[in-house]
């Protein structure tokens, strides 16, 4: 089946709804989502969305707190717009239903949270439930508007591009058509062709064993956009949160920073703290810091985990502000309001992704990308808490205002876009394959491109990794089509992508820490690390990766 739209958007989180909800002013919008539309990263993201809301703070303290955060990457220009078109996009939202904590303070109308690497507090938040609250009111919203149309449990396979050119040249045109889209419950692949294609598919946490991401995020933009021949940029810096609840029976859930932020202290088995050691800041150092003395603690120390407490803070107070995660921790036989939680750090946020400009524009024509897949120069080599929401809604709000000025339609019915062919494939009876190297993957890549690595680590897991995208590229061309083969696919090339991205950085800034190259080295490497299939192809004159 062949579908046409104007606008394609992947992925139903803030960015993507944000956007949908603003370009079907301009024409028809389908939204694809892998699961139903309000599973996505925004849903669990617990602590909140940073703005300058507080008479007391001003832009030029959250500048200066993203690009301190940003080790030195962050582009100051970017930080800028970012940070003082923030209020005008809360207004927006409060607008549209989202409720926000209030404050009985009377110089204040939210109850500001603050976080790690944060001089003051600005986090606005509903209770520890922020982005569900921001999701219910986005999908009630697109839900209701008619140009708007959501496919769920549909995933995309690969993006559009034109046909590759005969002759001498190696790379096709630089322009996306939409994307070929997996029906999961029918088992088939669709057409789907827009005038405009929007990557908003969230993070890759997925990659890595121990995560606080829901299991949708396998870097499907990110990967499906390096196919296409796009730009990917600091792949390496992979944020790990600090603070996973530790349980056998958990499963990837968060402990918000904010606990930290309202009074929580982080101890060893022993009681004694440590934080302190690293940082002035301690407990509120930015989450690179505080994950690795984490991590650095828990191997000197041999113990599985380290506590997090916030015991001492009032009953009432605790599960007033931390409704969710005082529940959460209940069922699992923790009363977080007498006693300390036992934490692990977990990988959390790709400050990398698909490069972009100011506007949300890739390096290939009608190809945007927002959110947590795309990398837009605010986080740099690590990002400051809460900066995410913010970062989706300006950059959102950004692209739909860039299309809307120049929108120009391509006359779809003319384009001549081969139908997915699934000539020669087979069913296959060796899913175990696809599991194996699935739980191979995650497991090599918390081993060896962890929070700490070396160049023997490093070196080890790209020979490994090679051999898996081989091992899964040909599953995926011989056999019938599976959101797990898929996936599976998109997580093994990302994986690929850190591990080069973070072979080619040979110092340690922000989030990437090289025992080899302890350092930073602002001669060399004050600047993006920058992969193309196209330029891959050029340096070695040898096909491009797939």
């Amino acid at each position: 089946m062949e579908i046409k739209t104007d606008f394609l958007v992947l992925g139903s989180g803030i960015a993507g709804l944000s956007f949908a909800i603003k370009a079907s002013q301009l024409g028809t919008v389908a939204i694809v989502t892998k699961k139903d539309v309000s599973e996505s990263n925004t849903n669990y993201a617990q602590g909140g969305i940073a703005a300058v809301s507080d008479p007391l703070d001003r832009f030029e303290y959250h500048i200066n707190d993203t690009i301190v955060c940003g080790a030195g990457l962050s582009k100051p220009d970017v930080v800028k717009f970012v940070v003082e078109e923030g209020p005008e996009r809360i207004r927006e939202l409060v607008d549209w239903g989202v409720e926000f904590s209030r404050s009985q303070e009377p110089c204040s109308a939210y109850d500001l949270g603050q976080e790690g690497g944060h001089s003051m507090r600005r986090v606005l938040h509903a209770k520890d439930l922020t982005g569900r609250e921001i999701e219910r009111v986005l999908n009630e919203k697109a839900s209701g508007i008619e140009n708007i149309k959501i496919y769920e449990n549909f995933i995309a396979v690969d993006l559009i591009m034109p046909s590759s050119p005969t002759g001498k040249q190696k790379r096709a045109a630089d322009t996306c058509l939409g994307a070929y889209i997996l029906d999961i419950q029918a088992n088939e692949v669709h057409t789907f062709l827009a005038n405009y294609t929007i990557i908003a598919t969230g993070g890759a946490g997925k990659v890595y064993l121990i995560t606080t991401n829901p299991d949708i995020a396998t870097g499907d933009g990110i990967a499906m956009a390096y196919r296409a021949g796009a730009k990917i940029a600091n792949m390496e810096f992979i944020q790990f949160h600090p603070t996973c609840l530790y349980h056998p029976e958990a499963k990837a859930f968060l402990i918000s920073e904010a606990l930290r932020g309202e009074g929580g202290i982080l101890k060893l088995k022993n009681g004694s703290t440590f934080m302190e050691k690293y940082h002035p800041q301690g407990c509120l150092a930015p989450r690179d810091i505080v994950a690795k003395a984490v991590d650095t603690e828990i191997k000197k120390s041999g113990d599985e985990y380290i506590l997090l407490d916030i015991s001492h803070r009032d009953r009432e107070f605790i599960i007033d502000r931390f409704p969710n995660i005082y529940k959460r921790c209940l069922d699992f036989g923790i009363d977080i309001t007498c006693e300390p939680v036992p934490v692990v750090p977990a990988a959390h946020y790709i400050c990398g992704g698909v490069l972009v400009d100011g506007v949300g524009k890739t390096s290939i024509d009608r190809l945007y990308a927002l959110g947590e897949a795309a990398c837009t120069g605010l986080h740099g080599a690590n990002r400051l808490a809460s900066n995410s929401l913010l970062e989706a809604l300006i950059f959102a709000h950004r692209s739909f205002v860039e299309i809307s000025h120049d929108f120009a339609p391509l006359n779809l019915n003319t384009l001549a876009v081969e139908p997915w062919c699934t000539l020669g494939v087979v069913e296959s009876d060796e899913f175990i394959l696809v599991s194996h190297n699935w739980d191979e993957l995650r497991q090599l890549m918390s081993d060896y491109l962890g929070i700490v690595r070396s160049n023997q680590r490093l070196e080890m897991a790209l020979n490994r990794i090679r051999l898996i995208g081989k091992e899964v590229e040909d599953f995926y061309r011989n056999f019938h089509l599976s959101k797990d083969i898929i996936e599976l696919r998109n997580i093994s090339l990302v994986a690929l992508l850190i591990v080069r991205s973070a072979m080619s950085r040979q110092e340690s800034r922000g989030l990437h820490y090289n025992v080899d190259f302890p350092a930073s080295d602002d001669t060399n490497f004050l600047k993006d690390t920058v992969i193309s299939k196209y330029d891959d192809f050029v340096k070695s004159q040898k096909p491009p990766l797939p």
